[in-house]
């Protein structure tokens, strides 16, 4: 009945279930799986969104590319991180989502294979099985700080026809470096691949000199670097993404023409939000700034609280908003957030969530506010550091 692209429909997470069940007996869960900036508390000027409903709006001339206002908003944007970057190579989508279902169009016929990392955020699966391609993972191992293993990425069969890097990575927050990049490149050239780099966190950067952003702009192989108002700009609801096109001609120009055609098809991104764009971008430090200084001060009371409980690990951040924690195999990830939940009311995400190789590992969000990140995280790290036994000991 369904199409066989659809991911195979798994039971509802029980993590869900059981938070659904414990809103439904009027409990309040401290969420430190939140990853919405307009959830937190965060202050947002108020007439930030003021130019949505400004004349530009009420006329429709759609470029499939999108409009030339909005592209050399982005442009611009990327100047502010010191990248030179032509509007002509820009292209609008509504999401990183979407530009990915067109990357997958354009790169891959049904039956092809792109390459993903792990760990990641578990959405590649998804939107590489609605275009009928495969997702193949190469492994990101932690050496001090996760790096790609590129013993994995050389491993790829025939059929793939892309990389995918994420910089910074989610959940990990590790930049991809100039010579991992340069590397891939190289890897790319010999094997006809391109490279999709998602930087849409670019923007937080964390206790890291001179992040490796645009990472693969500059370098000869075709590549397609993604960013958006959802990260950079903490509007996840006005929808607006975009990509650069790099790479050598003729293909640069081949890929930009082809992906005329697809964004032609669908014409997504709103009117409204393109005109909207310069003013927007102009004014995204507004909220950039207090967005990472909530990120800088909770890792830095996530940092003095596990001091206090040794046996928790917080992995260094590079960027992005999550922090990872490796915490005694006591118990299985699954029993340990289910427990933590039910005991606590505190809700994480396991390691597992993620793909990452072993457990025991949990993922926590940096945005919550200072007094409901502190005191759901210190719960956190004291449920984790107690074994099981203890528990039921303490319980009885």
């Amino acid at each position: 009945m369904f199409s066989n692209r659809l991911p195979p429909h798994a039971e509802i997470n029980p993590l869900t279930r059981a938070r659904s069940a414990l809103e439904t007996a009027g409990v309040a869960i401290a969420d430190l799986t939140e990853s919405n900036p307009t959830a937190v508390g965060i202050t947002y000027p108020d007439d930030l969104l003021g130019m949505l409903g400004a004349d530009h709006a009420r006329r429709y001339a759609p470029q499939p590319l999108g409009l030339d206002v909005a592209r050399a908003a982005v442009a611009s944007d990327y100047a502010r991180r010191g990248a030179h970057v032509d509007p002509q190579q820009i292209v609008l989508s509504a999401s990183s989502s979407e530009a990915y279902s067109w990357l997958f169009k354009l790169l891959c016929d049904p039956g092809d294979a792109v390459l993903v990392p792990q760990p990641s955020y578990p959405l590649f699966e998804h939107l590489t099985r609605l275009e009928s391609v495969e997702s193949i993972p190469y492994h990101l191992v932690y050496h001090g700080r996760w790096e790609i293993d590129f013993l994995s990425l050389t491993a790829a069969p025939a059929n793939v026809r892309a990389a995918l890097l994420v910089s910074p990575n989610n959940p990990t927050g590790s930049f991809v470096t100039k010579e991992e990049a340069d590397r891939l490149a190289e890897i790319c050239r010999a094997r006809g691949w391109a490279i999709v780099a998602d930087e849409v966190f670019a923007d937080y950067a964390i206790d890291v000199k001179n992040p490796r952003t645009e990472c693969v702009m500059g370098l000869d192989v075709l590549s397609f670097t993604l960013g958006g108002a959802s990260k950079s700009l903490g509007l996840p609801q006005i929808k607006l993404g975009w990509m650069v096109v790099g790479g050598p001609e003729p293909e640069r120009s081949r890929a930009l023409a082809a992906l005329e055609v697809i964004a032609d098809t669908f014409l997504s991104v709103g009117t409204p939000v393109q005109g909207a764009a310069p003013s927007l971008l102009a004014r995204g430090g507004s909220v950039r700034d207090p967005i990472r200084h909530r990120i800088a001060g909770n890792l830095a009371r996530a940092r003095s609280l596990s001091a206090g409980y040794p046996a928790c690990t917080l992995l260094p951040v590079e960027g992005g908003w999550s922090l990872v924690v490796r915490v005694p195999a006591y118990r299985s990830e699954e029993a340990l957030t289910l427990e933590l939940l039910e005991r606590e009311h505190v809700l994480v995400h396991p390691g597992y969530f993620f793909d990452f190789p072993h457990e025991a590992y949990i993922v926590v969000s940096l945005l919550p506010p200072p007094d409901q990140f502190v005191d759901a995280f210190a719960r956190t790290l004291r449920f984790a550091s107690t074994p099981s036994s203890s528990l039921s000991e303490h319980k009885r």
